[in-house]
């Protein structure tokens, strides 16, 4: 069966548009803002908070970027007004990142001041890696610029994340960390996934350690329970780490690190730039192909 998904998955751009659409709907909130609020009163309801991420990315056209940077200053205006436990994440390439770097970080810092203002967070979604070094640097920059309301990702899998996260622990960062989902060369990616495992468990250490506030974003059993372990032997508050995972993956395991007292963050994507952030879930979890294949079938 588990060779069959992964056949699944790598067939996915010859499955009709629709078919992927019906499959990931669990994945997103839905095409509006409102969607992405009204997904997170009901998280709120059942113990969880999220971040919410307007959906869209590789941004070419400076009119598509104001768009998008209007629509997530429209994220942060919800948070406030409906006093939702969110924050913000938005993707550097949507706000113009590939048209304009200068243009791009008056976007971002536009939208940082406006967290800051209502007295909320917001994180930087981290890309591939032709935009690490960019992503990092704006990070930096914002911090200099006075914003501490500012966190970032990083991705596990990558070679250079440890010698990333040495050079911003002197900002007492927040920082999710998560296994890493696009597609790299080996030259730049660890790719056995035990080998994976083990780098993210010695870099969740390094940033607790190293006095960063840690959002541990993984829906891995192994890296789950690690984690729990680490929580634990180091006595961590509450304020210095939390658990964060996917809109509609491990909702029992969610519930289950509520209950023992962890705070636990959803990630909530809404909009109707639906299709490149479906297919990379549906390929980070082949066992998801096997309804693919039914609805392929079905048409249900």
């Amino acid at each position: 069966m588990q060779l069959f998904n992964k056949l699944v998955v790598a067939t996915l751009p010859l499955v009709p548009k629709s078919i992927v659409k019906t499959v990931a709907r669990r994945y997103i909130a839905g095409p509006l803002l409102s969607d992405a609020v009204h997904v997170t009163q009901q998280l709120m309801a059942k113990g969880a908070c999220s971040t919410i991420d307007v959906l869209g990315e590789f941004v070419s056209e400076r009119d598509r970027a104001v768009h998008e940077t209007s629509t997530a200053a429209s994220v942060v205006e919800a948070i406030h007004s409906y006093n939702l436990d969110s924050y913000l994440s938005v993707k550097l390439t949507s706000l113009g990142l590939d048209i304009d770097e200068n243009f791009a970080y008056e976007n971002v810092r536009m939208l940082a001041n406006k967290a800051r203002h209502y007295g909320l967070r917001m994180r930087m979604d981290m890309e591939n890696t032709p935009y690490t070094d960019r992503t990092i640097a704006f990070y930096k920059r914002l911090r200099a610029d006075g914003y501490d309301n500012v966190g970032i990702v990083l991705q596990a899998y990558l070679h250079r994340t440890e010698a990333d996260i040495r050079s911003l622990l002197d900002y007492a960062p927040s920082v999710r960390l998560c296994k890493g989902i696009y597609v790299e060369d080996a030259s730049v990616a660890i790719k056995d996934a035990n080998a994976i495992r083990s780098n993210y468990s010695s870099l969740l250490r390094i940033l607790v350690d190293g006095g960063a506030s840690v959002h541990i974003a993984t829906h891995d059993e192994t890296l789950i329970a690690d984690a729990e372990q680490v929580v634990r032997q180091r006595n961590l508050d509450a304020s210095r780490y939390e658990f964060q995972m996917l809109l509609g993956v491990r909702e029992d395991r969610r519930d289950v690190l509520i209950r023992n007292g962890h705070r636990v963050r959803i990630y909530v994507p809404f909009g109707e730039d639906w299709y490149g952030y479906s297919t990379r879930r549906l390929k980070e979890n082949p066992q998801v192909a096997g309804y693919v294949a039914k609805a392929v079938l079905t048409g249900t």
